[in-house]
Formats: structure tokens, sequence, C-alpha cells
């Protein structure tokens, strides 16, 4: 009874720490006064486009709901049979809650293959991918093993703290699940790279070259992935931690049906997203849901054993998903409000509204993305904004834009 008020006190100054650390974070460089207007779809694309993007994507949106759903029974099964094999086991207490991890993740490995087998035949036969199937399911389950390494070694981490530490061990496990988060961040362009060729376009060199000036993250290396064998889809994406830190550009943003400008446009979000420093903000977005999210994983398996227990592993990682999952929407909201910083950003970079509207569009066109998804989806799955919201900032800038060159046109010259 008497640790109560501590624990209490304890709870109350991290809640104040959190809140005034989110209130940072979500600061934001788009002006709080914008007021992006209304946009119908209808007036970017015709009745065809419209109803071929919704058919699209809500096939894959239901297919990647039902995987969700299969992902939690399976690991809801896994919780409550899962204690039956550490009687089985001889591997030692570390030994059997890694063996634990292996299984749970083989589960969910043979629960979510049927689902994503179906959105990989549906985006063959749109066109959206030209990838095997037997290419694909090696490349899921290499995907599989290297999450299996994380949490076997995240296993030996919470196992080993919480043998020294108790249930207190979230403390210190906490933090360093974000220094991992942080290394990880650090080596994932090294990681990739490999599937990449350097820029030889001369004129991509030049707007590399102005764009990185006009941002302020000169040397910025720029690689583009080879992805054009296996599909049409367009993105890029920026990565990496200080000198790690790069950009990477799918070689199909290079087909004639993208102009130099979009190109330009593409380039200037993701060096705006370095420039802003998203990358350390998304880590530090995630070290304030992993501290308490330990904490929470500690308190529901204490009645189990706690987490000294292999036998507590299985119900330990379904609350794990299962808060992960819980926090879908937030983290969407969050990642949501960088990218449209990233957006504003490559419009003050390329001052182009005329392609960033071209951009957005093909976007729909290319990717066979819905400019417009259904309020769930978005909620849940959409952690970019929606086309439509896009297409909106454009307008915005442009009305800001125009305001500033008609004030600047009345204003006597000298005064």
């Amino acid at each position: 009874m008497k640790l109560r008020p501590a624990l209490a006190s304890g709870l109350t100054a991290f809640a104040v720490a959190w809140a005034a650390g989110a209130w940072l974070l979500w600061r934001s460089t788009v002006p709080g006064n914008l007021k992006p207007p209304h946009v119908e779809p209808a007036r970017f694309f015709s009745a065809h486009e419209l109803a071929r993007t919704s058919s699209y994507d809500r096939f894959l949106r239901v297919d990647e709901l039902l995987s969700l759903v299969a992902l939690l029974a399976a690991l809801a099964v896994f919780a409550w049979k899962g204690r039956g094999f550490t009687r089985e086991s001889a591997a030692g207490r570390v030994g059997t809650g890694m063996l634990l991890g292996m299984l749970a993740f083989a589960v969910v490995w043979i629960a979510q293959l049927p689902f994503g087998l179906a959105e990989l035949w549906w985006e063959r036969r749109h066109g959206a991918s030209r990838e095997g199937y037997v290419p694909w399911a090696i490349a899921d389950w290499l995907q599989l093993g290297s999450t299996f390494l994380f949490v076997c070694l995240a296993i030996v981490i919470v196992m080993g703290l919480a043998n020294v530490l108790g249930r207190r061990w979230w403390i210190v496990g906490g933090p360093a699940f974000v220094g991992i988060a942080i290394l990880f961040a650090f080596l994932q362009p090294y990681l990739v790279v490999g599937s990449s060729r350097p820029v030889r376009e001369p004129w991509l060199k030049q707007t590399i070259g102005r764009l990185e000036r006009k941002e302020g993250i000169s040397g910025t290396p720029v690689h583009v992935l080879k992805v054009s064998k296996d599909t049409d889809e367009v993105n890029a994406f920026a990565t990496g931690l200080g000198p790690s830190r790069s950009v990477f550009l799918y070689d199909t943003f290079l087909s004639p049906s993208y102009t130099h400008r979009q190109v330009a446009v593409v380039l200037a979000h993701e060096f705006g997203h370095l420039r802003r420093d998203h990358i350390w903000k998304g880590l530090a977005w995630y070290a304030l849901f992993a501290i308490p999210g330990a904490f929470l994983v500690t308190r529901a398996v204490r009645r189990h054993g706690g987490l000294t227990d292999p036998a507590a592993i299985p119900l330990a990682l379904f609350v794990l998903v299962l808060l992960q999952t819980l926090a879908m929407p937030v983290q969407n909201v969050i990642s949501r409000r960088l990218e449209s910083e990233a957006d504003w950003q490559a419009l003050q970079a390329t001052r182009d509204p005329a392609a960033a509207l071209g951009l957005f569009r093909k976007f729909s066109t290319s990717d066979l993305e819905q400019p417009r998804p259904p309020t769930w989806a978005y909620l849940l799955f959409e952690d970019h904004p929606t086309i439509v919201q896009r297409l909106a900032m454009v307008e915005a800038w442009k009305g800001r834009a125009t305001a500033r060159a008609r004030a600047a046109a009345r204003t006597p010259a000298g005064s």
C-alpha cells in the first residue's frame, strides 16, 4: 500500500513529461492559419478513374483488415496455448523464451500468408506488380527471419533485465529499445543501398544540387532504387541519421510519365523530411509510445509469472501487438502531420504548384491510390495525407502566393 502514492506520483510526473514532449514534437512549420479549400475528387479525376481506384483500393483495404484480424487471432490463440510448450523445452529460461518467440512468428507468418498472396494476386491482376509468387514468398520469409532476430534480441533484453530489476525492467528496457531503433535508423541506408544505383542523369544531378542548396542539406547522397522490373508503382523515402542520411528514389519516377519538375517536387519532399529532422522526430515519438508500452506489457503479464518466466512470453507478444494495433490511428495522425510538413516544404522549395498538382494526380493513376478513401480505412491505415488533402494544400499554397504577389504589387516602390 505504501508504494501506491509513490507510483501515482511517478505516473503523474511521467504523464506531464509525456504531454510536454508530445507538444514539442507536434509543432509544425505548416502555417497554423492555413485553411485548405474543400476539394471534390471529381474536379481532378474522371468518373472512370474514381471507380477504378475505389474498386482496387477497396479489395486491398479489406484484405489488410482481415490480415490484421488474423494476426491478432493467431497471437491470441498462441497466448492461450503457448504456455504448454514450456514444459517440453529443455533450452533453459531465456532459450525457451526465444523458442516461443520463433514459434509465435511462424504462426503469424502462416496466418497472414493467404492475405499476402491475395494482395499480390490483386496487384498482378491490375498491373501494379510483376513479382512472382515464389520470389515473393521467399522474400516474405526472409523478412520474417529478420523480424525473428529482432524479437529474439528483444526477448533476451527483456528477460535479462526482468531477472535483475523485476517488474521495473521497463525503466531501463524502454530506453534500450529506443537505442536499438536509433541504431537501426542509422544502419538502414546501408541495408538498402545494394539494390540501388548512383544518379547518372545530368538533369537529375542538377536538380538535386539546386534543391540541396535551397533546403540547406548539401551533400546528401541520393540513390536510385531499381524496382521497375517488378512494379510500375512510384515511391521515394528519406532515411538514415547523421552521416548515413540518404534519399532513395524509385527508378519508376524516371520514366517518361513523370516530368523533371514533378521529380523535383518528390526530391524536395524527401529533402524536407531531412531538413526538418523528421527521422529524429519519428524516433522521439517512438520513445513516447515504447516506454509506456513496455510498462503496460509488464502489468499485463504480472499474474502469469512476469517476464522472468518464459511462459509469459506468448501473452506478452499478444499484448504488445494489440497495443500497437490500438495505437495505429494515433501513429497515423502523427505520420500524416510530418508528411504534410514535407509537402509544404517541397512547395516552398520548388514554388511549382502546377508540378505538385500533376504529381499528386498521377499518384492516383500510377499507384491506383484512391483520392478519398473511406473514413475507417483512412483512420486505420493511411499514414500519408490523402490525394485530395494534398491537392487542397497545393491550392492553399497557391492562394497565399497570389495574395502575397497582389500585396507586393500594391506596395509603392521604395516604401
